[in-house]
């Protein structure tokens, strides 16, 4: 990669090109190289300008999104920032991720300019936080998910597992959760970060997969081992016992000064006040430092953290701030990580 990051904007919109390629060139670390209206163009401007990162519309003539990102994929790969409209790529937005786009950005559904530039500082950042994936891990294809983890009989010392995971997460939740088998003896709890729109989505592929029963939770559920949750986009996750001693869900649009809603540092900070020692949080791939505050709140309690390694992060940065706080009590890789929550439960 050269000393500034070359992006290609590809979106059958002329006004939405125009816009995203004035935004990037807002930063003095990106230099646009390219336009494209649709998959089609996409494929031979890669090949002119060799790019290292795209910006990718997913509802487009000729050749759409998906379509474009598995063509692609054939020749080489390049890290794909997805940017188009929830309720127009539902499904596509998923596909997108299977084929291996590795971050997200929501365009507004009002595409008027002052709203449009909303968006500039989280495009940017997604599109510098791309330009970081090594060749190496966009090139390298998940493992085949491997027969399930086994468990010790002999109870364990932990109530609650709670996962934070952002860029990279759609894929790599899809290799772990499989490996958890039905007789997973503890509830896990999910935040990834995800544009509103998805997450009930991505939850019922994820369940169709997998040998527990994976759900987008809703406000008043009842936390019971057997479950994995996930925390519906534009909403924080907490927990709330009740007098009869049972454990609930409940969402909530505040605290409303956190970068992200939902946020790991939420989730985390509410597993750890309500299950205290018995609380396992699990880190993994993603950029930033959401899930760093919550992780010290679970160490303080008792509990124990989880770290996701460097080698199999898509983005080592939420990892990467609490190993650096001496927050951690284990490192593994992907591959690794069914076995190390298997251990430490």
């Amino acid at each position: 990669m050269t000393d500034r990051i070359r992006v290609l904007v590809v979106d059958d919109s002329a006004f939405v090109r125009k816009v995203v390629a004035q935004m990037l060139s807002r930063s003095p670390r990106i230099e646009v190289v390219g336009v494209a209206r649709d998959g089609e163009e996409a494929l031979e401007l890669v090949e002119r300008h060799r790019p290292d990162v795209i910006t990718l519309d997913l509802v487009m003539p000729r050749m759409n999104g998906v379509e474009f990102l598995r063509r692609q994929n054939l020749r080489h790969r390049v890290p794909v920032v997805i940017c188009s409209i929830a309720h127009q790529s539902g499904e596509m937005a998923l596909d997108a991720f299977e084929a291996g786009a590795v971050e997200f950005v929501q365009k507004p559904t009002a595409l008027a300019t002052d709203r449009v530039f909303e968006i500039v500082d989280e495009l940017v950042a997604k599109v510098e936080a791309a330009a970081r994936v090594t060749d190496e891990r966009l090139s390298r294809d998940l493992p085949v998910p491997l027969s399930p983890v086994v468990f010790s009989p002999n109870g364990t010392r932990t109530d609650v597992v709670v996962l934070g995971i952002s860029t990279g997460g759609p894929q790599a939740l899809r290799h772990l959760i499989p490996r958890l088998p039905a007789a997973f003896p503890v509830p896990i709890a999910m935040v990834l970060h995800m544009p509103v729109g998805y997450t009930e989505m991505y939850a019922q592929r994820l369940n169709a997969i997998s040998a527990l029963e994976v759900t987008e939770v809703h406000d008043g559920d009842l936390l019971r081992p057997g479950l994995v949750w996930l925390a519906p986009a534009g909403r924080h996750l907490t927990f709330n016992r009740g007098t009869d001693g049972a454990v609930r869900a409940h969402l909530d649009l505040h605290p409303t000064d956190t970068q992200h809603r939902p946020a790991v540092d939420v989730l985390f900070h509410s597993a750890a006040e309500v299950f205290g020692s018995r609380t396992l949080g699990v880190v993994m791939t993603g950029m930033g430092s959401d899930g760093l505050l919550g992780a010290a709140h679970i160490k303080a309690q008792g509990g124990r953290v989880a770290t996701e390694a460097e080698s199999s992060c898509v983005v080592y940065g939420m990892p990467r701030v609490v190993v650096e706080a001496s927050l951690s009590d284990r490192s593994a890789t992907l591959q690794e990580m069914a076995g190390a929550i298997a251990e430490m439960l």
